[in-house]
C-alpha cells in the first residue's frame, strides 16, 4: 500500500535529497494522517459519549491531537522546502525541527488536559456502558494505527525524516493507549471500580511521554548531534579511496536540516606531492561527496614528511602508546623539531568524551614516554581534540 501511494502521489520519488520531493513526501504523510485520525476521532468520540467511557473519549482526543500535529507537519514541510535566500543562506530545512517542537507542545497540552479529566473521573466515578460496537471500533483503531506506524516509518527511513519517524513512534504509542482504553471498557463488565479512569490516566501518560520524546530528539538536532557513524564511514571511504591520501582527521558535520549538511575535514598527503595535483584531487573528492552523499564538503590538506623515516617511526610509536592508554585515544598532525638539542614532538590528541584520564594526566603520560625513550630533555606540545562523530 505504501509503495502504491508513493507511486501515485510523488513524482520523482527516488530523488529524496531534493527538498521539493521531500515536501511531497511530507504532504502525503500528513494527508494520510489527517484523514485517518479525523476518522478515528469521530468514531471514538461518538462511541465514548454513548457508552460514557472517559478512556475512549481520551483516546479520541489523542487522535484529534494527532490530526492537529499532521496539519502543523504539513505546514512545516512546505516551509522547509523554501529555497535558500540572503537571510537564510543554508536553506530552511531546520523548520522541520521547529515543527517537531510545535507538535510536542500540542501533545503535551492535550495529555495534561486528559490527565486532569481522568483524575476527575476517579474522584467522581460514573457508570460505563459496555458495547460490542465500542470493542470493534477500538480493535479497528489498533489495526489502523499499526498500519500508520509502518507507513510513516517506511517513509521516514526512505527520506531520513525525524518528523516522520517521530510520527511513527507516536502511532505505536497510540496502539498502547487504545489497548488501555479497551481494557478499561472490558473491565466495566466485571467490576464497578473506576478502572476506566485509571486507563484514562495511562493513556494521558503515554501522550505526555510521546511529547517528551519528540522534544528530546528535536532539541538534540538543534543543539548539534554527533555525525552518524555510518555517514562518517562513507565520507572516510570516499576521501581515502585515492592512495595519495594517507589519513583523515578533524571531520566535522554540520546539519542544517534534512538534506542540507556541510562538512569539513583534514586529509593527510605526502609533502613530496605537487601542490597542483593535490589541489585537483581535493576538488574531485569534494565533488564526489556532494554527488554521492549530498554534502557540501571542504577539505584541508595536511602535508606529511614521509621521507623522514625517523619522524614517521616516532609518530607510529606515539600512536601505539596512545592506544595503550585507552580505547579511542589517537594522535594526528605530528611534527618533530630536532634541532641541535633534545627533540620536541608536536601533535594533536583525540580524546573521547568519556575517557578516564584528564588532559593533564594524558599530557604527563606522553611527556614521560618521550623522556624515557628519547632523552630527559625531550618534550611534547599537545593540542587536545575531540571526535565529533558517534
Amino acid at each position: 500500500m505504501t509503495d502504491f501511494l508513493v507511486r501515485l502521489f510523488i513524482k520523482d520519488s527516488e530523488n529524496v535529497s531534493d527538498m521539493k520531493v521531500r515536501e511531497r513526501y511530507g504532504v502525503l504523510s500528513s494527508g494520510v494522517g489527517i484523514a485517518c485520525n479525523i476518522l478515528l476521532f469521530t468514531v471514538k468520540y461518538l462511541i465514548g459519549a454513548l457508552s460514557g467511557s472517559i478512556s475512549v473519549i481520551s483516546d479520541a482526543f489523542n487522535n484529534l491531537s494527532d490530526s492537529a500535529g499532521c496539519i502543523v507537519t504539513l505546514i512545516g514541510y512546505k516551509m522547509a522546502a523554501k529555497p535558500a535566500d540572503k537571510d537564510h543562506p543554508f536553506g530552511h530545512g531546520r523548520v522541520e525541527y521547529l515543527t517537531s517542537l510545535i507538535i510536542a507542545a500540542v501533545i503535551f497540552l492535550m495529555g495534561f488536559e486528559l490527565l486532569k479529566s481522568s483524575g476527575e473521573r476517579l474522584a467522581s466515578p460514573a457508570e460505563v456502558t459496555f458495547g460490542a460496537a465500542s470493542v470493534v471500533s477500538l480493535i479497528a483503531s489498533i489495526l489502523l494505527k499499526l498500519w500508520m506506524s509502518a507507513f510513516n516509518n517506511k517513509l521516514g527511513r526512505r527520506i531520513n525524516s525525524s518528523v516522520m519517524l517521530a510520527t511513527a513512534q507516536d502511532s505505536r504509542n497510540d496502539v498502547i493507549a487504545t489497548a488501555a482504553a479497551l481494557i478499561g471498557l472490558t473491565a466495566s463488565l466485571f467490576t464497578s471500580f473506576p478502572i476506566d479512569g485509571i486507563m484514562g490516566i495511562v493513556v494521558s501518560i503515554f501522550i505526555i511521554r510521546g511529547g517528551f520524546g519528540i522534544i528530546r530528539d528535536t532539541v538534540d538536532e538543534l543543539l548539534g548531534k554527533p555525525a552518524d557513524r555510518e555517514l562518517v564511514e562513507k565520507i572516510r571511504d570516499i576521501v581515502m579511496a585515492d592512495e595519495r591520501i594517507l589519513g583523515i582527521h578533524d571531520l566535522v558535520v554540520h546539519n542544517y536540516g534534512p538534506g542540507k549538511m556541510i562538512a569539513s575535514c583534514h586529509a593527510e598527503a605526502s609533502s613530496e606531492e605537487r601542490f597542483e595535483d593535490i589541489h585537483e584531487l581535493v576538488d574531485e573528492i569534494e565533488r564526489d561527496i556532494a554527488e554521492k552523499l549530498g554534502i557540501m564538503m571542504t577539505i584541508h590538506m595536511d602535508p606529511v614528511d614521509v621521507s623522514n623515516k625517523e619522524a614517521m617511526s616516532i609518530r607510529d610509536a606515539l600512536k601505539d602508546f596512545a592506544k595503550g592508554l585507552g580505547d579511542g585515544l589517537n594522535i594526528h598532525d605530528f611534527r618533530m623539531i630536532a634541532g641541535s638539542g633534545s627533540p620536541t614532538f608536536i601533535f594533536d590528541v583525540v580524546v573521547p568524551y568519556d575517557f578516564s584520564l584528564s588532559e593533564d594526566e594524558i599530557r604527563n603520560a606522553f611527556g614521560g614516554f618521550a623522556a624515557d625513550n628519547f632523552g630527559e630533555g625531550a618534550r611534547v606540545v599537545i593540542t587536545f581534540d575531540r571526535d565529533f562523530a558517534k
